[in-house]
């Protein structure tokens, strides 16, 4: 599963963006490649009292002159039309186009354009810099989550600083990998191999392998330059380019993965770091397969405590043996949909992919209900809405965004593990009972990066000596991104100080006045809480 949903979908936005990403300047200058300070001593620059963390701000202090340059151009009648936030008329959107090394072991050789959205409130007034978001994935949109944060961040957090959100390269509109069909993403969905069996590991790894490779015949070695270690290069260019000193960051779940590996690779040009949502760095990529799979399975029983105290819901039965028993049912006779998916059918893959997808925010919890209600009695068209919106496609069109192509690059170039037909069978044989939900699509998705060529980008480890205190957070029940990995990750950086939500679904800020409250405090003063946690409301 991915490790995130993006917090807003504005295909409006998406189609009238993409215009201004064809017409954008692009940087005028050659960027300056950032040389990586992993060590305490390294050199951090000066800034104001603000930048350098200090508990008092200033207010508007001149940028320094970037050493890399984005020409931004006014786009917030795009925005504002798009966003629905009535927030988004007090704001300025600009956008532009930052030019990066594809490759940064050479520096002048092929560029990569990166995409980035900067929002800026008109009644701003104690400004300390800019906030540069992500919102994971990998393949997350980090334009569509800017926007939409417009109407979820508080007027603290923009009357201090610039929203700056940007597509990681090959993501979105920052020159998108796009090398697995329309066709071939309906397959992959649809598809439910039993990985136990040797009829179920062809399947899968022949599928995976035919991804892969249409992947490498379309790109060759700049297939490789996909991954988190480049792209924590490419934030600290856009860094330089939008003129701060120091860096302000917000990652969501993946998102918290790549903050780490900038953390590692420029520790002091951070002022403040907020990682909602934590991947774990430093178990190894089957356990975190596993533990993502148990966190799936206790977050699908919160739900089924929740349904069982709603009569129409409870109409189930026993929540966990309807979805079992209809995902088995889908696989032998798929559902078919009604209304606008009347030509389009559920099998039991798609049924699992909805009830992935509703997990990620207890907000959906009754449209789950009513989804797999509604599937038992013959129509998927809420589970198929349900798997659409997770997988990001268009239910007009049929057309997919690029985050399964994205995800895939950025996984398996960060990817170490070898896999093998033994290693599947075994850990299908492991996790398929124990988790009876989830465990058969974790063990065949092990076959994604199977024939994936050797990547020269490894993750970097998360530790950041000399990094300032970072804020790590942790909801209780997240689906996605275990809550034990919290206390890990803040381990690991050396720095990192935990923030507990007892709550449900995936990541916590800005849900609640609690954590919006000790989140903004942070960011203003970087000075994080100690120790501290916030109850579910």
């Amino acid at each position: 599963m991915q490790s995130t949903r993006l917090v807003t979908r504005l295909s409006a936005l998406a189609a009238g963006v993409a215009l201004l990403a064809s017409a954008a300047c692009t940087s005028t200058k050659r960027p300056t490649a950032p040389a990586t300070t992993a060590s305490s001593g390294a050199s951090s620059g000066g800034g104001s009292a603000a930048s350098t963390g200090a508990g008092t701000t200033s207010a508007s202090s001149a940028p320094s002159e970037p050493a890399a340059h984005i020409a931004f151009s006014d786009c917030s009648r795009q925005f504002q039309a798009a966003v629905s936030s009535a927030k988004a008329k007090t704001m300025q959107f600009s956008c532009g186009k930052l030019a990066v090394p594809l490759d940064y072991s050479q520096p002048d050789g092929d560029t990569a354009d990166i995409f980035v959205v900067r929002v800026r409130s008109n009644h701003q007034s104690q400004r300390i810099g800019s906030l540069l978001v992500n919102p994971g994935g990998p393949g997350g949109s980090g334009i569509n989550l800017a926007a939409g944060l417009v109407g979820a961040l508080s007027d603290t957090v923009f009357d201090h600083f610039d929203l700056v959100g940007f597509d990681p390269r090959g993501v979105g509109l920052s020159e998108p990998v796009q090398c697995i069909s329309d066709q071939q993403k309906d397959r992959l969905a649809a598809a439910n191999p039993d990985v136990r069996t040797a009829a179920g590991r062809t399947q899968a790894r022949t599928a995976s392998d035919a991804v892969v490779k249409s992947c490498v015949a379309k790109y060759g070695s700049a297939l490789g330059h996909f991954n988190t270690e480049e792209t924590a290069h490419d934030m600290e260019l856009i860094r330089q380019a939008v003129g701060d000193t120091k860096l302000n960051y917000l990652g969501f779940s993946y998102g918290t993965r790549l903050g780490a590996a900038y953390a590692h690779q420029f520790p002091t040009r951070i002022r403040t770091a907020v990682l909602d949502g934590a991947v774990d760095p430093v178990a190894d990529e089957l356990t975190v397969n596993e533990r993502q799979t148990k966190a799936f399975e206790d977050a699908f029983d919160q739900f089924a405590a929740d349904c069982l105290k709603r009569p129409a819901c409870a109409a189930l039965g026993n929540p966990r043996s309807a979805v079992l028993s209809l995902m088995a049912s889908a696989d032998q006779d798929p559902i078919p949909g009604k209304g606008e998916t009347a030509s389009r059918r559920a099998t039991g893959g798609i049924v699992l992919i909805g009830v992935a997808s509703a997990l990620y925010d207890q907000s959906q919890w009754t449209d789950l209900g009513q989804a797999l209600s509604a599937a038992r009695d013959g129509d998927a068209s809420k589970i198929i809405a349900l798997s659409d919106q997770y997988l990001e496609r268009d239910p007009e069109t049929g057309h997919y965004s690029n985050i399964m192509d994205a995800n895939l690059a950025v996984n398996c170039n960060d990817s170490t593990l070898q896999i093998t037909d033994k290693l599947v069978a075994t850990m299908a044989a492991k996790w398929i009972p124990k988790y009876p939900i989830f465990g058969r699509n974790a063990a065949a998705s092990l076959y994604s990066c199977h024939s994936w060529p050797r990547s020269e980008h490894p993750l970097p480890p998360a530790s950041a000596p000399g990094a300032p205190p970072i804020l790590v957070i942790g909801t209780v029940h997240d689906p996605a991104t275990p809550f034990a990995a919290t206390a890990v990750l803040a381990k690991a950086l050396g720095s990192g100080v935990v923030l507990t939500w007892n709550g449900e679904g995936h990541t916590a800020y800005p849900k609640t006045a609690c954590i919006t409250g000790k989140v903004d405090s942070y960011l203003v003063t970087a000075k994080p809480p100690a120790g501290d946690s916030c109850p579910r409301d």
